[in-house]
């Protein structure tokens, strides 16, 4: 790979650009994160836990960029997107160090928006940057540092070239898109069963789910080689739609019904399975089934441009 460095990113370090109630709601996320990191390591035995710290928290995606949304009366806005850079791998286990604080940030009433969290060490990152994946690169450039540990320095990107990114860009695509249609076709399935046997309709909700995350997840590595650890499908939506706004098609989310239907998929990855509260009808699934397919058609769409875009830079 024929690459060179960029020189190293000199990132925003305030959010002035943002209305005030704004700025408020990313101050006081931060600091709920920061202070339960360190209720969550007070008790620590461990040298590297006992002496963990967070290093960095960046604002990226569309409030980094001050492109956001806020249209609630069409059920359409932006989330805030944060990622958290800290000393140690064990400490971004989402489970163990970060459940709570994301708790406490989603049932905080002065926090009018959800925030989406995402946690990994300064050589991942780095790592990244040096390979040129570009969601650390656009990170790197339009990122806002909310907090920062002074000596903690993100590495100079080395972009990617449009061959490189088109040759990644191409396997993802051939490799995820058709993981896509297998859980599509198990959904149909499932579907048919669930006409005479109401048990089958978890395992569609399920499989539909997982459509709906392999179609994120499909866009999200063909247009910036990286997908958080996450099965959270609201989470994935964001990040997508925040890349591609033409994805916001593919789900309604106008009416109460579609928002409720959206919720039905989103909670079938765990309560499909381990649930019995967990209940959906056939015209629910209906729904959910046409937006899924829509969803896959999208990406494959706007995955393919993605791709002709490269090629062209590449002249391939």
């Amino acid at each position: 790979m024929n690459r060179e460095y960029s020189e190293t990113p000199r990132m925003k370090n305030d959010v002035d650009h943002l209305p005030p109630v704004h700025q408020e709601e990313l101050a006081l996320a931060t600091r709920i994160l920061m202070d339960e990191f360190t209720v969550a390591i007070s008790r620590a035995t461990q040298p590297w836990k006992k002496n963990g710290k967070i290093l960095m928290i960046i604002l990226f995606g569309s409030f980094s960029r001050d492109d956001w949304v806020d249209e609630p009366e069409n059920g359409y806005q932006s989330d805030y997107d944060l990622l958290i850079i800290v000393s140690h791998k064990d400490l971004t286990e989402i489970a163990d160090y970060w459940y709570v604080a994301e708790d406490k940030i989603m049932r905080d009433a002065a926090i009018a928006r959800p925030v989406n969290i995402i946690v990994h060490t300064l050589d991942e990152v780095n790592r990244g940057l040096k390979r040129g994946e570009y969601f650390w690169v656009d990170i790197a450039r339009d990122g806002v540092v909310l907090y920062d540990l002074p000596g903690s320095e993100l590495a100079a990107p080395m972009p990617l070239t449009a061959t490189d990114a088109y040759e990644m860009a191409s396997e993802y695509l051939a490799k995820q898109l058709p993981a896509v249609d297998r859980w599509l076709k198990l959904a149909a399935v499932s579907c048919a069963e669930s006409e005479t046997d109401p048990e089958w309709a978890k395992n569609a909700a399920f499989n539909l789910h997982q459509a709906a995350e392999t179609a994120y997840t499909c866009y999200l590595l063909v247009r910036s080689q990286y997908v958080p650890r996450s099965h959270n499908l609201k989470f994935l939506r964001s990040l997508a739609e925040d890349r591609e706004p033409r994805l916001v098609e593919a789900w309604p989310r106008a009416t109460k019904l579609d928002r409720r239907r959206f919720e039905l998929a989103k909670r079938a990855y765990v309560e499909a399975r381990y649930s019995a509260a967990y209940a959906i009808d056939n015209e629910d699934l209906q729904a959910i089934r046409a937006a899924v397919t829509s969803l896959r058609d999208m990406v494959a769409t706007v995955s393919r441009q993605w791709l002709e875009g490269l090629r062209q830079k590449a002249e391939l």
